[in-house]
């Protein structure tokens, strides 16, 4: 059957508005969804004095997303920590900043980091062996949600960054800090 050429680029397009709307109803879902178990995260500071002093950085990478502590899978939607995007991460005394193109930065306090390491992959992006810097940290209890650990995954655009930020964001880690509970 042949349809003539306006019919058939009109089901297309009423065909590609109906994926793109679905494509957006689950976002929002899924942000309202963890909006409840994930505080707003902390602004950064408007001078980088603030901070302290520059240990590495600024280092080219992709935010890949941030999900619950210890499952991978569970992107956190809220307060655009699940969307990907392109990102500059730099390391001060004082905490990590992840700066991302249109979204608001993100701002890991060093005392809120609880582990540093890597993974083959989270939500959004697998690259296998150990691939992403994974940043463990805790967002701080906003008044109404409580404190949450979340796993934020990096992908640095050069392998030597990636080492590089590992062995900077490592010894803001307190060795007394407790370590996250992982996951009934």
């Amino acid at each position: 059957m042949n349809l003539p050429l306006p019919v058939a680029v009109g089901i297309w397009v009423v065909v590609g508005l109906v994926l793109l709307l679905l494509v957006l109803t689950g976002r929002r879902r899924l942000a309202t969804r963890t909006r409840h178990l994930v505080p707003a995260p902390p602004e950064p500071p408007l001078t980088e004095g603030e901070l302290g002093e520059l240990v590495v950085g600024p280092v080219e990478a992709v935010y890949v997303s941030s999900t619950l502590h210890g499952d991978w899978l569970a992107r956190i939607g809220a307060h655009g920590l699940g969307d990907r995007s392109h990102a500059e991460v730099t390391v001060y005394a004082g905490g990590v900043v992840v700066d991302r193109d249109a979204a608001r930065p993100l701002l890991l306090p060093a005392d809120a980091l609880r582990a540093a390491g890597t993974a083959p992959g989270m939500a959004g992006k697998y690259v296998g062996r150990d691939g992403l810097v994974v940043l463990t940290w805790q967002v701080p209890a906003d008044g109404t949600v409580e404190a949450t650990t979340v796993d934020t995954g990096l992908r640095t655009r050069h392998r030597a960054d990636h080492d590089r930020l590992l062995a900077a964001v490592r010894p803001l880690i307190s060795p007394t800090t407790p370590s996250p509970k992982d996951p009934q």
